[in-house]
This record gives structure tokens, sequence and C-alpha cells, in this order.
């Protein structure tokens, strides 16, 4: 049995057949995930409202894999959500590349979207695409 870091069998098998440049998309609970994620494998997560929060899967799955480049979504408003903040630090101090709703969408489509994770996060614009890097 396993004793730490992921131990959901789905998100483990999932990102055991990433190679580099595949995607992982970490989505709050407002995302329309059946939707806007194509053909990825897709884990429902949410528990409760806040449970997990999307940042709590990004620790335990930056315990297995590397990332090469993380997206979000921006706000229309041009606001910066404080959950970004949060993403930066996690990700060692990595720049976040942001995209509009549309077109962020319509990258968690495409086919290296390989796995895509439903949480309970309630804070909004909380979603982020990884791209996994080299071991």
């Amino acid at each position: 049995m396993l004793k730490g870091g992921c131990i959901n069998p789905e998100i483990m098998k999932a990102i055991s057949l990433c190679g580099h440049g595949d995607q992982i998309l970490i989505a709050d609970g407002n995302y329309p995930l059946d939707a806007k994620t194509g053909g990825a494998q897709k884990v429902y997560l949410g528990l409760t409202a806040g449970v997990p929060e999307v940042t709590q899967v990004l620790e335990t799955l930056l315990q297995n894999i590397n990332v090469e480049k993380a997206e979000v979504m921006l706000p229309e408003d041009g606001s910066t959500p404080e959950i970004f903040a949060d993403f930066t630090r996690l990700l060692g101090g990595m720049a976040l590349d942001g995209l509009d709703r549309w077109a962020f969408y319509g990258a968690c489509c495409e086919p290296k979207v390989r796995l895509a994770i439903s949480t309970g996060e309630k804070r909004v614009f909380a979603n982020i695409l990884l791209t996994v890097g080299v071991a």
C-alpha cells in the first residue's frame, strides 16, 4: 500500500503515462471539466465545497512530476487572482503564462492534455494547466 504522496490510483496511472510535453489540468470546482477537456482522463476529486483545494493537488503532483510550463486563465477585468501567487510559490518562482478564458478552454481541449482533475476549490480562476517536463 502506498504511504504518501499521491495515492489516487487513477491519477497515478495517468501521470505514469505522461511524457515530456503532455499536459495536466487541475481545475477549480466551477470549471466545466466534461465539456472543456476533450479526450483527457477525467478525475473528479471534489469531496465538498473547498476540499480539496487546487493548491493541495498541485503540491502533491509536484512530488511526482517536473513542470516546464504553467498556464492560467486570466480574468477579463485584468485583475490578478491571489491564487496565482500560491501557484508561483509552489512552482519555485516559475512565471505563469496567462490565457484569456476562451484560449484557456481551447488549450485544455487539445489532445496533449492527458489528465484533467476537478477539485472542490471555491476560489475563482483557480485553474492551472501544467506541461510535463523531462525527468
